[in-house]
């Protein structure tokens, strides 16, 4: 009998002790600033759709685990969270958006409270592209009013697109870095090295965009969607937009008269689809003024119709569809 009871006594003891272990770990975590994670001891990173996703890993390396809210596929613009998405945020150890994309998202990173939340629009400077695409045509003294409401941001002629611009990309990048270091301080000397080489990447590809965009035929291209304001600005070139920011909308008739003119007027030979959203505006336009259909991906999300197999590759492949249509020397 004695036995038994020491048997029974030692399983009990070692779970109050672990117990213990277990409050003591708890309570240390809750009262330092750095993040432990999830089970496996990762950091817990919740990324709002692609282009922070890719940051996030490419950074974050083995240290973190990564989820997105935008599954592969589906229009970030128009996302909508579930219940059970929304709930989660709270749980997460990092959260990385970028406001003015996804109203939705928004409004859920708001109400989740989690202390490393990072929005990636303030880690560089939005600009006001709106007065080059129809109704978007604000004064430039404007921009910045409605910085701090989300959607209306954009709808105010911020353009949130700074991901497409490699050098704006850099510049988040690094503070993407600078954010996970603090929030988790023991892989400081990772997140430092991961962004180093992220950066000399993007610096590559700035490289080739600006050697292969310097002599081209035309500086004009014609786009379905709207958000290539920053590499436009970056390389010189210009960006006639169809129908503004938001790549499922039917131009009007005037804009489409415009296009047209501009088209005649610049030597423009291409109207640019994406992946995501549908092409059949661009390939009635491009059919009624004899011009061609090419790809250009926004990135904002990769699938298996992507001309890549990440954000790298696809810059890479953006590259020499201008080209192409720009008719680069």
């Amino acid at each position: 009998m004695t036995v038994m009871n020491v048997r029974r006594l030692i399983p009990t003891a070692a779970v109050a002790g672990a117990v213990a272990l277990g409050l003591t770990a708890l309570s240390a975590c809750s009262s330092s600033d750095a993040a432990e994670g999830g089970s496996d001891g990762k950091l817990d990173v919740v990324a709002s759709f692609y282009p922070m996703q890719f940051l996030a890993e490419e950074i974050g390396g083995s240290h973190v685990s990564v989820t997105t809210l935008t599954k592969p596929g589906t229009e970030p613009h128009d996302l909508e969270l579930s219940p059970r998405q929304i709930g989660g945020l709270g749980d997460a150890d990092y959260i990385l958006f970028l406001k003015g994309v996804q109203p939705a998202v928004d409004d859920a990173v708001a109400q989740a409270g989690v202390k490393n939340t990072v929005d990636a629009a303030k880690l560089t400077t939005l600009e006001n592209h709106g007065s080059e695409v129809e109704g978007h045509d604000h004064a430039e003294g404007e921009e910045h009013e409605d910085e701090e409401h989300g959607h209306e941001g954009e709808e105010a002629g911020l353009d949130p697109h700074i991901w497409l611009d490699p050098v704006k990309y850099a510049e988040v990048a690094e503070g993407v870095g600078k954010s996970l270091e603090k929030a988790d301080p023991d892989h400081a000397a990772d997140y430092r090295k991961n962004t180093e080489s992220l950066v000399a990447e993007l610096n590559t590809l700035d490289k080739a965009y600006e050697t292969g965009l310097k002599n081209t035929a035309t500086k004009t291209f014609i786009t379905t969607h709207s958000a290539f304001g920053y590499l436009a600005e970056r390389y010189g070139l210009t960006q006639e937009g169809i129908a503004g920011i938001d790549p499922e909308a039917e131009p009007s008739p005037a804009r489409i008269d415009e296009i047209h003119s501009v088209a005649e007027k610049n030597d423009a030979t291409t109207v640019f689809f994406e992946t995501l959203a549908s092409d059949k505006t661009a390939k009635t336009l491009a059919k009624d003024l004899g011009l061609k259909t090419g790809v250009l991906d926004p990135l904002e999300g990769i699938t298996d119709k992507s001309a890549g197999a990440d954000y790298i590759e696809v810059m890479q492949s953006n590259l020499s569809a201008l080209q192409k249509a720009l008719g680069a020397k």
